[in-house]
């Protein structure tokens, strides 16, 4: 239970290791890295097991016209991503910046 709980904050940034304050966790590049060929992805989410892997990841950065061929409508049968990966990181930088900068 120990070993599971630690391995899985410090995948998610939550741990209380050292890590430094700018590795933040990406779902994005986590799926690329460590299941490329999507094989876990698409066992357990069917509803992208159509799209290409380069898309399978990111589904709504992917042309209407794949989408459709894959039989993903997104907001319907995928979800519309909930933040933006990218101004999510940057927003949590400047707060960690801001407090290293108090300290």
């Amino acid at each position: 239970m120990a070993n599971n709980s630690a391995s899985w904050q410090w995948i998610a940034g939550s741990g209380v290791d050292a890590a430094p304050y700018f590795r933040i966790f990406n779902p994005i590049l986590q799926g690329e890295k460590f299941d490329p060929g999507g094989e876990y992805t698409k066992q357990f989410v069917p509803e992208l097991s159509l799209l290409p892997d380069k898309y399978l990841f990111k589904p709504w950065k992917a042309p209407d016209s794949v989408l459709k061929s894959s039989n993903v409508i997104l907001g319907y049968t995928y979800p519309n991503p909930i933040i933006d990966l990218e101004a999510s990181r940057k927003q949590a930088l400047r707060a960690y910046e801001s407090m290293a900068l108090s300290t």
